[in-house]
């Protein structure tokens, strides 16, 4: 399960940032291999084992996401395309990935570390399958009841958004599931760590693919 590499998972985090200060992200690659890391705002950095990227996001940002890309070729100038999480063909991103994707959104009153472990592209129902990952179903369907785009109430969970819903319970897994994925914290900076050293018990595996924690200022 969590042995898989990065090369085949693609994980993004969507903040909501309401404190006076801002804050910052540290984005480290905890991998035995190059993460391709991207944040809008922010751009893009190539991450090869053991580096990182302190990202400073200024106070009032109301939105900022922070992904992975996987199976990337730039040229000197910066212009190439990632098989997953591709934005607009450059390494500096300047709007969101392209799925497929996972997403984590943080809005509401509680602050906690944010995991994912799951083997998601291993077992990503056959009709989302897509290369290097796995759609979510909005983009495969571009349906109401995927996509929620009548409005609020218009649609519930289905059977793809529990399928992502029963292996990362922190994950957004549909347009409206607020109430068990969104997460505020005030006052706060953050890690997002690729690959974090952990041991998941009886797997005896030594590598997550992601996992977001929060510092206090």
């Amino acid at each position: 399960m969590s042995s898989i590499p990065l090369s085949t998972f693609v994980f993004s985090i969507l903040f909501l940032i309401s404190t006076a200060t801002g804050a910052t992200f540290e984005i480290l690659n905890q991998c035995g291999y190059t993460v391709w890391a991207a944040a809008s705002p922010g751009g893009g950095r190539r991450l090869n084992s053991g580096q990182s990227w302190t990202l400073n996001v200024p106070a009032g940002t109301s939105m900022a996401r922070i992904w992975g890309r996987t199976n990337c070729n730039f040229d000197s100038s910066g212009r190439g395309r990632c098989e997953t999480g591709d934005c607009s063909g450059g390494l500096q991103c300047t709007g969101w990935g392209q799925p497929p994707n996972t997403l984590a959104d943080a809005s509401s009153s509680s602050c906690k570390r944010i995991l994912c472990t799951a083997d998601i592209n291993g077992q990503c129902p056959n009709v989302l399958r897509a290369p290097g990952g796995c759609n979510n179903p909005c983009t495969v369907f571009k349906t109401n009841e995927y996509c929620c785009t009548n409005g609020q109430g218009s649609c519930t969970d289905t059977q793809y958004s529990r399928f992502f819903k029963q292996r990362c319970p922190d994950a957004y897994s549909y347009p409206q599931d607020d109430p068990t994925s969104t997460f505020t914290c005030s006052n706060t900076n953050y890690r997002v760590v690729f690959c974090p050293r952990a041991r998941l018990g009886a797997t005896g595996t030594d590598e997550l693919p992601i996992k977001m924690v929060t510092e206090e200022n």
